[in-house]
């Protein structure tokens, strides 16, 4: 009962709050959009939103570790395990900039979506290679134009936490557009927020870890499935798991 009742007292100061911080959204891109073209200020006020969940959180103990290993100003294809939901808390607490690849549906959130639509992340619709294809025309021209782009590539959550296999357009991309490419390991949020229901499940402690960048010259020529795998058995190795070939 009392998890229950915390878990609804938090979904609904998600809610009060994202029409509460929504409009000074609006006001930082009207404000900033013709001299900043990236949005990186928008971004920024886009992570001190999110980070507000799990800072006046009192059952998450959030640590973050290597962010001083993302070099200013590089544009990084940035690959994370997928956990839970809360995944996408937790990666704006690194305050870095980068914009999002998410599933359409998450842009048709009341407010919550509106603000991704501001930012410019790239949205995508499963299964459907059109809007695969426009996906990843648009994250070549935003790597170009000096922006990080942030992709789960499981494509979605895992259902017991454990490493689902990767997709290829992360790695495609990095190889296409000449990006390095960064990996980051998110544990514990599986515990707190399974991906099936909304209910909180008591004190955890969450960890991201920023892992080395891979550079391009070292992945440039290689099989794009044999560079997946690489970067797959080195998140895996990370959490503790098989790689992917010995499972």
């Amino acid at each position: 009962m009392l998890a229950r009742l915390g878990s609804t007292a938090f979904w609904l100061f998600i809610i009060a709050s994202s029409f509460l911080l929504f409009p000074l959204a609006v006001v930082i891109w009207a404000l900033t959009v013709l001299v900043d073209r990236q949005l990186r200020l928008l971004h920024q006020f886009t992570c001190f939103w999110a980070s507000l969940y799990t800072w006046f959180n009192p059952v998450w103990r959030v640590r973050i570790e290597g962010r001083e290993k993302i070099r200013p100003q590089v544009a990084y294809v940035m690959v994370a395990n997928h956990q839970s939901l809360l995944d996408i808390l937790v990666l704006f607490r690194l305050f870095v900039h980068f914009k999002w690849v998410s599933k359409i549906e998450n842009f048709r959130v009341i407010v919550i979506g509106w603000n991704m639509w501001l930012n410019r992340y790239i949205p995508l619709r499963r299964g459907d290679k059109a809007s695969i294809d426009q996906m990843m025309q648009a994250c070549e021209k935003t790597l170009k134009d000096g922006n990080s782009i942030m992709m789960f590539p499981e494509g979605t959550r895992s259902h017991d936490g454990r490493l689902k296999q990767f997709k290829h357009g992360a790695f495609t991309l990095a190889q296409s557009v000449g990006a390095p490419l960064l990996p980051i390991v998110i544990e514990g949020t599986a515990h707190a927020l399974p991906k099936r229901g909304f209910v909180l499940r008591g004190h955890h402690a969450i960890r991201v870890r920023v892992l080395d960048e891979i550079p391009y010259a070292s992945f440039a020529h290689k099989p794009v499935e044999a560079f997946m795998d690489e970067v797959r058995n080195l998140i895996a190795n990370h959490l503790g798991e098989l790689p992917a070939r010995a499972a």
